[in-house]
């Protein structure tokens, strides 16, 4: 199923966020609507706030906050991919030059501190000291997933557990936040809140999980960035880590001094070892048992379309080849 398809029952949703996207990126400054413009523009998946007005809709919610609170989810997304590059010097993302490559790194950074600065006078006027707890806590921990991962670059010896709490706090800390806010809106009690907070993070996990490997076996076209930037940059993820835990004595020497030493000069060998030590087919299991707890923690929502997309969702996370 294509994402197309799943956000179908959003359209009207959907249409009113870019609404409010287009209309709060507005700026005086001509550089800063320019950056902010070019990322925007770049599409995506916008999985994030699709989430949050699933789970609202699918809750019975009726106003306009869920387009709100979706528009920033979204801004602080794009603020961090904005540092991510600047951090990562990556300089493709979706196919196209990231901003960073286009403006400059200084731009680039400031940019993403309008529109975290900007998420945050958008999220003030919802007046729900709620919304601003999850929304503040959030952006602290995922700020604080960004520099676990700094100190995790080049080291071989991450644990499991140690990855998959960059993942928790960098990645699926977002999800989870977008579907704690829409099961607040929703009028859900904090019982309520919290279990649709953590169908959040896994399906969250279960998406950063797909992501380590396709950049092991996923089209470039398709994903829009360089096969093998995770093992150019010295990042330990998991299909690494697997290698090293049951590889071969020389798999696990390979992938170890590639970490090391970062660059791509090893990466076909190091492809070869993640896909003959079963390394990639170990982390879809990983993701799919992540999907499957997701999916069971909606199991009582009351039957919708809005259940239905949750549901398919769970399984496109998984299945996705982009």
């Amino acid at each position: 199923m294509q994402l197309e398809q799943l956000y179908a029952p959003l359209a009207a949703d959907m249409e009113a966020v870019n609404g409010v996207i287009r209309k709060r990126l507005h700026s005086d400054i001509v550089l800063i609507r320019q950056v902010a413009e070019y990322i925007i523009s770049a599409g995506g998946k916008r999985m994030r706030p699709a989430l949050l007005l699933m789970v609202a809709n699918a809750l019975g919610y009726r106003g306009t906050h869920h387009h709100e609170l979706a528009a920033v989810i979204e801004f602080i997304h794009t603020a961090t991919l904005l540092h991510d590059d600047v951090v990562d010097e990556s300089d493709l993302r979706r196919g196209r030059s990231t901003a960073n490559a286009m403006f400059g790194n200084a731009a680039a950074v400031l940019v993403g501190d309008f529109l975290y600065s900007r998420s945050f006078q958008m999220m003030v006027e919802v007046e729900d000291m709620r919304v601003m707890r999850v929304l503040a806590d959030a952006t602290n921990v995922i700020s604080e997933g960004e520099v676990l991962q700094l100190m995790n670059v080049h080291n071989a010896d991450v644990t499991v557990e140690a990855y998959l709490q960059v993942i928790h706090y960098k990645t699926a800390m977002l999800f989870e936040a977008a579907t704690r806010l829409g099961a607040i809106l929703g009028g859900q009690d904090v019982a309520g809140q919290d279990r649709l907070a953590a169908f959040g993070r896994h399906i969250g996990t279960a998406f950063q999980l797909i992501d380590d490997v396709l950049d092991y076996s996923g089209d470039e076209e398709a994903t829009g960035k360089h096969l093998g930037d995770d093992l150019a940059e010295g990042k330990p993820t998991l299909p690494l880590i697997h290698v090293m835990q049951h590889g071969t004595t020389t798999q696990a020497a390979l992938v170890r001094q590639a970490i090391e030493e970062g660059g791509r000069e090893a990466f076909p060998e190091v492809i070869e070892a993640v896909k003959s030590s079963g390394a990639l087919e170990a982390t879809c299991m990983f993701a799919q048992h992540e999907a499957d707890q997701a999916a069971e923690l909606i199991s009582d929502l009351p039957a919708s379309i809005f259940k239905d997309s949750l549901l398919q969702l769970c399984s496109f996370a998984v299945a996705r080849k982009f």
